[in-house]
């Protein structure tokens, strides 16, 4: 039967799809979230027979699990103010704003011994935000936020007791996801609902609570499955959504789960009214409703998404919730209250396996991260939380292992990173073997679902209105105030226009810098390509068991120094690939070996990315981390990792790479210390012009502010890096186009050099992506830098550039002769190198020959 109201045909026709496996659409999804009796029976027996094909397909066919837990209220004090919340309270009413160390090691050993092998750690968003006496305990015990303190205490657990923290802290950022990962296998936050008038209207149940915006709720989920963490989410039903925005909410989790991979479970909770709340008057949402909630949503996410519901708020309905498409009962506790519920007592897990038995299923214990996470391991395990998980899992089925004693195990950074591992003569290799294959090994999964990216990508480029000529007119009075529209106007230039453009271009770089086309000998080290960053536009990360894969040990980085020194360089520029496995003092480690070898050469190392995986790692701030690995002898940052920095355009071309905040604070953060950095943009990929454009204006905003603050320039140069497509992820999937034309090289550099104008003096060519022919090109529209010999180029090689991994100084002499400009050596920072380094590039050629080889010859 239907509800009133609705029209029974309407219910027929969405049972007819669901009965036929048809995918259906929220419209449906509303009409079946109204099923009752024998509606709802049909619905779950169309939802039962998803969810067992499912269960078969991952080999635990009959099977629902549950996992043993113990909760950890960290805190009870919150700054949301929920309708519904007894959880939060006031510091008025608690002993103390957090437990202590003390207190949580005891509840966590009581749970150890009961069996459990879940700590669950529940606590308020963000206490310190609002309360003074969660401020003043943080501050008191040493630590920085809530977020650290919670990071110290999951490290705790897992020493001293082996059980597996379960992180439910609230809002995070993607930030804050680098930094909890290593010390938790899975983590937690309610959608709850995606109805934003529950939010902003007076009297709603989340009025006044800021991190209860649908918005940021839904952009935890997409942060949570760009950092690879196995995530539990779930809706609220009955706080006063109506059924169009409960299967909004649905569909919102479909999209993120199938975008990530990272959505582990998904749970469906009715709500129950509690006294001295604002909603106690409300009445609890109907069981046939969860029922048909459950039954819904199981056909809306799938036979792969497991489904639960707590069984504490179901009365006796177990077979009700069973039939409608559950599979998985969440965290039981036989120790501690459900603190969010605690007038409903966990059921005893022995009539809980009952029950379950009743509707023809067997009860399994899981553990926290679910067994698909766990057999499929990294990206989605840390290597730092591999050791306690495989010690509690069957190593076949991914459940916990039965039997198994939970004991604390060491928390600490993975052994072996800086061994020599894999193809570590790569960087010479690839320009005469060449790469194993075209992709790598795990190509289908670790960057996310290629057919939801789809829906992201840009398709109409913004239409240009403004005339090109007064564009050009508008630029020559006012080169860094052009508008928006002038600058798009210009990036469309072609011909005669064209070639006014790179004039007026090329003037104002001569009125800039002179004539001096310059160059740093330097030598490129990229430590590791072993990445799980998921960047789809990279085709340099690898799989540690992958062909191509690779680490250098300590004193191979050293050694490759000495032997740039040896040919003259200046100039070490180290990057390498987000390793799991390297120690959180790794960046501290390379720079001091390299300053260990030669005092005297300049360090340009680690991007934005680096940075902030540094900091995760060592959980520091970003300013200290800097700082650090500034001591350490890094003298200047690249600011690569840049990319386009529009979030939109990001998250297509990567999954799990630092948001365009992130960026942002770590140049910033760089600059206010006085390390100076360098600026890039990687365009032509997913990308419009109109992207370009705004890259480039905040690249001139951010140094402005640098200026402001500082008083110092702290971006050295604009580097613009064309997109390599041949064995780009992206490119093979479909997404991206094949690069850039020559005509966009040209107008593009030439726009670099008018927005960036009193700003920013240095722009410069990549020889590597453009080629000798297009580096003319660009060097007569506005560009006067041609970056360095670089000695070893591999990552854009392994994307298919075919310009070669070295220039000698006779290379770039031929390559700038025809422009009859002086070619210049010059320092990372735009000096003047010391003699003896010009003298030793000179006898070298400006390369070593440890990388020197011969070409293969065309066929």
């Amino acid at each position: 039967m239907a509800s009133a109201g609705l029209a029974p045909s309407a219910m027929r026709r969405a049972l007819a799809r669901a009965r036929d496996g048809k995918t259906l659409d929220i419209a449906e999804a509303t009409v079946l979230l109204h099923a009752r009796d024998e509606d709802l029976e049909t619905l779950s027996g169309y939802a039962s027979r998803v969810r067992d094909a499912g269960l078969a397909e991952a080999g635990r066919e009959g099977i629902i699990t549950y996992s043993r837990k113990v909760f950890i209220p960290l805190t009870r004090l919150c700054r949301d103010r929920c309708g519904y919340c007894t959880f939060a309270t006031v510091p008025g009413k608690v002993d103390s704003a957090f437990l202590s160390p003390d207190e949580v090691l005891e509840i966590a050993r009581q749970g150890a011994a009961a069996g459990c092998k879940e700590a669950l750690f529940t606590l308020g968003d963000r206490p310190e935000d609002r309360w003074k006496a969660a401020r003043e305990w943080l501050d008191a015990h040493g630590y920085d936020d809530t977020l650290s303190y919670v990071r110290a205490m999951a490290i705790l657990v897992l020493e001293e007791t082996g059980l597996l923290p379960h992180l439910n802290p609230g809002v995070l950022t993607w930030q804050d996801f680098q930094r909890l990962k290593p010390v938790s296998p899975s983590m937690g936050m309610m959608l709850e609902t995606t109805a934003t008038r529950l939010f902003t209207e007076r009297g709603g149940p989340h009025y006044g609570s800021p991190d209860k915006d649908p918005a940021v709720r839904l952009r935890v989920l997409e942060d949570a499955g760009r950092s690879a963490v196995p995530f539990t989410t779930g809706i609220l039903i009955g706080i006063g959504e109506n059924f169009e925005e409960r299967a909004d909410a649905l569909f919102a989790i479909r999209r993120t789960a199938r975008a990530y991979g990272g959505i582990q479970e998904v749970i469906v909770q009715n709500f129950r009214a509690k006294p001295d709340t604002k909603m106690r008057a409300t009445p609890d949402a109907d069981l046939q409703e969860l029922a048909a909630t459950i039954a819904v949503a199981r056909l809306v996410l799938g036979p792969k998404t497991r489904i639960q519901a707590p069984p504490n708020l179901i009365g006796s309905q177990y077979q009700l919730m069973v039939r409608a498409g559950i599979d998985d009962w969440g965290g039981v506790s036989p120790l501690t209250p459900d603190h969010v519920n605690p007038e409903r007592a966990w059921p005893q897990i022995d009539e809980l396996a009952r029950q379950t038995s009743a509707a023809g299923f067997q009860l399994r214990e899981r553990l926290t991260i679910y067994p698909e996470y766990v057999l499929a391991g990294e990206p989605w395990l840390d290597p730092r939380m591999a050791g306690h998980v495989a010690a509690l899992a069957d190593s076949e089925t991914g459940l916990a292992r039965e039997g198994v004693r939970v004991e604390g195990r060491p928390w600490q950074e993975p052994d072996g990173g800086w061994q020599e591992q894999g193809r570590t003569e790569l960087h010479v290799e690839v320009d005469t073997l060449g790469r194993s294959g075209d992709r790598r090994g795990d190509f289908d999964s670790v960057y996310g679902d290629w057919g939801e990216l789809r829906e992201k990508v840009p398709t109409t480029p913004r239409r240009m209105d403004s005339d090109i000529a007064e564009a050009l007119r508008r630029a020559e009075r006012d080169p860094a105030g052009l508008s928006d529209e002038d600058a798009l106007a210009l990036l469309h230039a072609d011909g005669g226009e064209l070639d006014a453009l790179a004039q007026l271009a090329d003037g104002l770089r001569r009125d800039t810098v002179g004539d001096d086309v310059t160059f740093v000998v330097t030598r490129n080290i990229n430590f590791t390509n072993v990445c799980y960053t998921g960047c789809r536009f990279c085709a340099f990360a690898q799989r540690r068991t992958d062909a191509d894969a690779y680490t250098l040990s300590l004193s191979q980085v050293g050694d490759r120094v000495d032997q740039a020194w040896a040919a003259g360089a200046t100039e070490i520029c180290m990057q390498g690939g987000i390793h799991p496995d390297l120690p959180g003092t790794a960046y501290f480690d390379l720079a001091a070996e390299v300053k260990r070898r030669r005092p005297g050469i300049h360090l340009h190392a680690f991007s934005p990315m680096e940075v902030v995986n540094g900091a995760s790692r060592t959980n520091m701030s970003i300013e200290d981390w800097l700082a650090r690995v500034h001591e350490s002898g890094v003298d200047s940052l690249p600011g690569t990792a840049a990319e386009i920095l529009d979030d939109d355009i990001r998250w297509v071309l990567t999954k799990g790479k630092l948001p365009t905040s992130s960026w942002i604070e770590v140049v910033s953060t760089a600059h206010e210390l006085g390390i100076p950095t360098t600026s890039t943009m990687m365009y032509g990929h997913v990308d419009t012009p109109a992207h370009w454009v705004g890259h480039l204006k905040l690249i001139a905003d951010l140094q402005r502010r640098s200026l402001e603050r500082t008083g110092r320039r702290g971006f050295t140069e604009f580097v613009l890096l064309p997109f390599i497509h041949q064995n780009a992820p992206i490119y093979l999937a479909g997404l991206a186009r094949p690069g850039t034309t020559v005509r966009e090289n040209r107008a593009v550099h030439a726009l670099a050099r008018v927005l960036l104008h009193g700003l920013i003096d240095n722009i410069q060519c990549s020889w590597v992506k453009l080629g000798e022919e297009t580096c003319r090109a660009v060097l007569r529209g506005g560009v006067n830098d041609l970056g360095g010999t670089l000695m070893e180029e591999t990552i854009s090689r392994m994307a298919g550039a075919s310009n070669g991994s070295y220039k000698t100084i006779s290379d770039l002499e031929s390559l700038v002769a025809p422009l009859g400009r002086p070619l210049v050596q010059r320092t990372t920072t735009y000096g003047t190198p010391p003699p003896e380094r010009v003298e030793a590039a000179r006898a070298s050629d400006g390369v070593t020959p440890a990388v020197r080889h011969a070409l293969p010859l065309a066929t």
